[in-house]
């Protein structure tokens, strides 16, 4: 069975691992991504700390799969610029990866890497037409088509957090403003609570905090909750009329609370997807779960094989 080395590279944390062509992760670590980081100081604390999982799992690895936040172009292992990376920009992170292990290496956005581990290993397996969705810090996802990947032109990935829900809403760092992003993310669940009960901000600073104190009766945390659940569900509503998907998996943290949310989601789809068979579209929770980085990384490797 292949040994594969998975290397998830986020704006705040890198994790490797060595998993199976199962799915079955043998060996784990992480560290923070330190900021300012280089892209030559990267490659080598990469590199080192997946020669240590290697180790520990006793055995070598056949590949490296990649996920990295930020724009990768499809298939090339090439990064685009980076605000998380500054300086990595390139082919230089696959390189030199490759050179350190004498191995194949692969590289997708980390979205693309967590849709092909979700439907190859989780909600998505054996479905036809499947949407995953992050809710997280930011909102991501993809789309993957009887089996195959959705890109767009030149093998873009759709930017499912960035489709306009408000045109006056809060701006975006994408240079937009009321996306859903902005509108429905963790951070952005924080800041309106933030900006409505600002004497409630320091005990409720992010999503998860806020989530736990709606289940305890806080009227601030419910307020947030109902305004999460209402633009939750109006982005769903408008992906399941444009795609009418067989099963739409919601993971990330803030949907660690799906239950909390579901209720308004389902009555915004009911209220707003009339033209299009939404009753057929299963909203289920994701289960890769935390593991998904890792999982997607290794499938980026196993997907890029199977292409060979």
């Amino acid at each position: 069975m292949d040994r594969i080395g998975a290397v998830d590279i986020g704006g705040t944390k890198i994790a490797v691992g060595v998993i199976d062509s199962s799915g079955q992760i043998l060996a784990q670590e992480q560290f923070p991504t330190p900021q300012g980081i280089t892209l030559a100081d990267g490659v080598t604390r990469i590199s080192k700390a997946l020669e240590m999982v290697c180790s520990r799992a006793g055995g070598s690895i056949q590949g490296i799969g990649i996920g990295c936040t930020g724009q990768v172009v499809a298939q090339t292992g090439i990064l685009e610029k980076n605000a998380f990376l500054p300086g990595w920009e390139g082919p230089g992170l696959v390189e030199g990866l490759a050179s350190y292990f004498g191995v194949g290496v692969a590289m997708e956005n980390d979205a693309i890497a967590a849709v092909l581990a979700e439907s190859a290993w989780g909600a998505g397996r054996g479905v036809g037409s499947f949407l995953y969705i992050t809710v997280s810090t930011g909102i991501g996802g993809g789309w993957v088509l009887n089996g195959r990947i959705y890109r767009g032109a030149r093998g873009a990935h759709p930017e499912i957090g960035h489709h306009t829900i408000e045109p006056g809403g809060p701006a975006c760092f994408c240079g937009s403003h009321g996306c859903w992003e902005s509108l429905a993310s963790g951070r952005a669940m924080a800041a309106w609570l933030a900006s409505e009960f600002p004497e409630q901000a320091a005990r409720l600073p992010d999503a998860k905090a806020i989530c736990a104190a709606a289940l305890t009766g806080n009227a601030a945390a419910q307020a947030a909750v109902r305004r999460e659940g209402r633009y939750l569900g109006i982005g769903l509503a408008n992906l399941i009329t444009l795609f009418v998907p067989d099963v739409i998996a919601l993971g990330g943290g803030v949907m660690k609370a799906l239950p909390l949310f579901i209720g308004p989601i389902e009555t915004i789809v009911q209220e707003s997807c009339r033209l299009v068979p939404y009753q057929q579209v299963q909203i289920v929770p994701a289960v890769c779960g935390p593991s998904i980085g890792l999982l997607g990384a290794g499938q980026v490797w196993l997907a890029a094989n199977a292409r060979a």
